[in-house]
């Protein structure tokens, strides 16, 4: 029997408790430590039943406990307290940033991601990405930034993970409650909901908006699961990364597309878009079409608009994973679509090629985003280097060090990821202060003053407390598959709490290497059989559902895990989420990370060890590599960043050199126990990785360079373009046009240097060069510079900087005169060249219209 209506019924809370509904809908919990003491004193069973949702936690107290909660006055004063720090917080107004001609602190910046890591109640990400996206948000909320954040709400969410008796990964898909999460659905004052509507082929898609409260931020989220979709639309937004290629378009255009259209139905207005991966690209797209029918300018035009004020961050230095679509594919779609912006649609077709004219390449979705921003970055310095090398073919003039891809260094958000007992440490030790400017190297320099028996008591009190919950969530494992009672007692007694412990937790994608370890299994058995040094691992981690090789490294570590010379020594944790990963960055003496150079992005796993005084030890991938001091006070490398072909070899090279490392430097230092049994030498290495790394690896430091060196830039031009009606983007448009029909006639000859003999270090060195300027060009529509910097064997530049050079006057038919000085600082082999870009006031970047001009010996 079917029910005619159904209802969500919610806790009537006693009007003493009301407060707690604030507490429970602003995602400000997940970093306030006061709050969530506040929900898990209630009922901590209950609390921990409901994975720390304080909205179903609220909406299963029993009514008999809240009324007797509304008449405890202690606890009326702890909620008067985090209820006072709640509105405290969001009261707060100053920021370090000033965005001119925002009035009312309106949203300059819309972030659109996929995917969003920011409390296990929301579970709306995978990994990396979501966690990175969830960090910025609340680091900007913590800064003031004007921001909104944009993305989907998935009924399924990312998969929980379980395995078979042979250790194969398995998915299960649990749906979602959104009336039992910390979200609600946008309304109108009419009280109906907002919603908006995406055209799929002729079919309209309709998405529902929610909103979560993530501090001083608003995420909307978008929701296709609602009664006027047909069931194949309500799939959209079911489970992230899930379905078949065309279920990701269909996302990525809900996502784009969709994003747009939200923001304009919520009345809000920012004027630059953060599109974080690739997965949002057709953001740009549909901010063109809205520009050209609302603001009545040309697709040039609009397209200038877009560009100068979107930014684009890419993850992925791997390929396969940037999305790719077939054009047939794209058609239905998109054939409409770019008719509406007066394109054809092989020219549409080519802002996605990294070859326009390669008729048979896929739409790339990172391409998009790269030709629609002009602020392009990677999330390391060496992910900047790798990206400029994957997509240089959509520059092919530059060479690769010019391309204009550059690099901010991820960070993550301090107070989510420190473990309570050490913020309390730090509290003591560095000044409260550190949670809201973890980005001063003032306060990090404080880590000097923790003593070193109080360093290291809370840090083994973290390790006893990570050994504790891994035996929990071993029974519960073994609970659920039938186990025995021996089975379940041996879970009880798993690990040791004094032991050195090494963790390894993330993705299992091949590169990633989780296996490495494995190489030689009797090397590493030695290892963790020696009784008076003892040693063990804590593995956890998912494979892409479709990844049959990550499936096959996971069974392989299972299997090993459970052998009886290792299973009191090596455990896997099924089911990788945020609580997981929280316990053992906190909890772990080493944190292991070992991917294929230069595959790995960044690394933000790290990150958050470090933080919480966790040692590292890695690869030179990613942050590792910039991070790393060679006396490894700070970690230890594999490695000296060598890059291999034979990746067998290299396998087997770094292995040995991972065995090594423990053997002759991890394991003795750990033990090297002094007077009151402290690792002296090791506790230095925390508090030194403290003070030189903290303050640089947090979202706030990556956040407020976001600010610095994109968001400002990005809306000042935006500004600048849509003064007297937007007359200054159309002008730009005509100029760059007329830059790509007259480019060709651009010439140069007569390279010249004025000097006597010899070149002496930090001596100017006078270079001329002679430049024709025809059809119509400008000294001023040109940038001309001097190409130089020291020379290797391969008499190719080492490293390069310019130096502009100045018109000095027309020589005769269009040949103009250019002088500039250069100065060489160091000695050596030294060469220059002298090379032309397009230069206009309003152009934030000469490499993107992709011109330039080399001069001829």
């Amino acid at each position: 029997m079917q029910p005619l209506r159904i209802y969500s019924v919610v806790s009537k809370l006693p009007p003493k408790l009301e407060a707690m509904w604030d507490l429970a809908y602003n995602l400000f919990f997940s970093w306030n430590d006061r709050i969530l003491n506040l929900f898990a004193s209630i009922d901590h069973e209950l609390w921990r039943r409901c994975q720390e949702n304080p909205v179903a936690f609220l909406n299963n107290i029993p009514q008999k406990t809240l009324e007797e909660l509304s008449r405890d006055d202690f606890f009326l004063s702890r909620l008067e307290d985090a209820k006072k720090a709640l509105d405290q917080y969001m009261s707060r107004k100053p920021t370090a940033f000033t965005f001119p001609e925002n009035k009312n602190h309106a949203p300059v910046v819309a972030y659109f991601s996929l995917e969003y890591g920011i409390t296990l109640s929301l579970p709306i990400y995978s990994g990396g990405l979501g966690i990175l996206a969830g960090d910025h948000l609340k680091s900007a909320s913590d800064l003031n930034i004007p921001l909104v954040g944009m993305g989907l709400l998935y009924r399924e969410g990312y998969f929980r993970q379980y395995m078979t008796p042979d250790g194969w990964q398995q998915e299960r898909y649990p749906e979602n409650d959104f009336n039992q999460m910390p979200v609600h659905p946008v309304r109108t004052k009419d009280g109906e909901p907002v919603s908006i509507i995406v055209d799929l082929a002729g079919q309209p898609l309709t998405a529902r908006i929610w909103e979560a409260r993530v501090g001083r931020i608003r995420l909307f989220l978008l929701d296709t699961y609602v009664p006027e979709n047909p069931e194949h639309f309500r799939q959209i937004t079911s489970s992230l990364y899930g379905g078949n290629l065309e279920m990701r378009l269909w996302q990525e255009i809900l996502l784009g597309i969709g994003g747009v259209k939200a923001l304009t139905a919520l009345g809000l207005e920012p004027k630059v878009i953060h599109m974080n991966e690739g997965h949002s690209a057709f953001a740009g797209l549909e901010r063109i079409r809205v520009f050209m029918q609302e603001k009545n300018l040309p697709f040039e035009a609009a397209g200038e608009l877009a560009a100068s004020s979107s930014v684009f961050t890419t993850h992925t230095p791997v390929p396969a994973g940037n999305d790719r679509f077939p054009p047939d594919l794209m058609r239905p779609y998109f054939e409409g679509y770019v008719r509406s912006l007066g394109l054809a649609y092989k020219v549409f077709l080519a802002l996605g090629r990294e070859d326009p004219r390669d008729d048979n390449e896929p739409f790339c979705m990172t391409v998009l985003a790269l030709k629609l921003s002009r602020f392009n970055n990677g999330v390391s310095k060496l992910h900047g280097k790798v990206s400029r090398n994957m997509w240089k073919k959509v520059w092919p003039q530059y060479p690769e060090e010019d391309v204009p891809i550059g690099a901010i260094t991820n960070g993550v958000h301090m107070p989510t990821w420190v473990a309570k007992d050490m913020a309390l440490l730090f509290d003591r030790y560095l000044g409260v202060n550190w949670r809201e400017d973890p980005d001063c190297a003032r306060f990090w320099a404080n880590a000097e003053n923790i003593p070193d028996a109080e360093l290291w008591r809370t840090h083994e009190r973290l390790r006893e407390r990570l050994v504790d919950f891994v035996r929990k969530r071993l029974r519960k494992q073994l609970l659920a598959k039938g186990a025995r009672r021996k089975e379940l007692q041996m879970a009880e007694e798993v690990l040791d709490p004094q032991a050195l412990t090494i963790g390894f937790a993330r993705r299992f994608a091949t590169y990633k290497r989780a296996h490495l370890l494995l190489q030689d299994k009797e090397r590493l058995l030695r290892l963790i059989q020696d009784a008076k040094r003892p040693l063990q691992f804590i593995f956890a981690g998912k494979a892409h559902p479709q990844d049959n090789e990550g499936k096959k490294i996971i069974q392989e570590l299972i299997q090993f895990c459970r052998r009886e010379e290792c299973r009191y020594n090596m455990v896997f944790l099924e089911d990788y989420d945020m609580k997981i990963a929280s316990r053992m960055v906190q909890g772990c003496d080493v944190w292991l990370n070992n991917p294929r150079r230069p595959l790995e992005a960044c690394g933000t796993s790290g990150m958050k060890a470090m933080a919480n005084g966790v040692m590292q030890c890695s690869t030179l991938d990613g942050w590792w590599d910039e991070a790393y001091r060679s006396d490894n006070r700070l970690g230890w490398a594999i490695g000296t960043g060598e890059e291999y072909e034979d990746l067998a070899y290299q396998d087997f090279v770094e292995s040995q050199t991972l065995y090594n490392l423990l053997e002759n430097e991890i394991i003795p230092e750990f033990y090297d126990r002094g007077h009151g049994n402290l690792p002296r030498s090791w506790i230095r290495g925390m508090k030194e990785a403290l003070k030189e790394l903290g303050p640089v690896f947090n979202a706030h430091r990556m956040v407020e360079d976001y600010v610095e060196k994109a968001y400002l830039p990005a809306y000042t031009n935006f500004l600048n373009l849509m003064r007297d009606s937007f007359e200054p983007a159309k002008a730009l448009a005509s100029w760059r046009m007329e830059m790509m029909t007259k480019w060709g006639t651009l010439n140069a000859r007569n390279v010249r240097v004025e000097t006597p003999g010899q070149i002496y270090v930090r001596e100017p060195v006078i270079v001329e060069c002679e430049v024709y300027l025809g059809g119509g060009l400008r000294p001023e529509d040109i940038l001309v510079q001097i190409y130089h910097g020291p020379v290797g064997q391969d008499d190719r530049f080492s490293s390069r900087q310019t130096t502009p050079m100045t018109p000095e006057g027309v020589l005769s038919d269009g040949w103009h005169l250019f002088r500039g000085d250069l100065i060489p600082s160091e000695a050596g082999r030294f060469g220059f060249t002298v090379r032309i870009l397009p230069h206009h006031p309003l152009l934030l970047d000469p490499h993107s219209l992709g011109l330039i001009f080399w001069a001829k010996s």
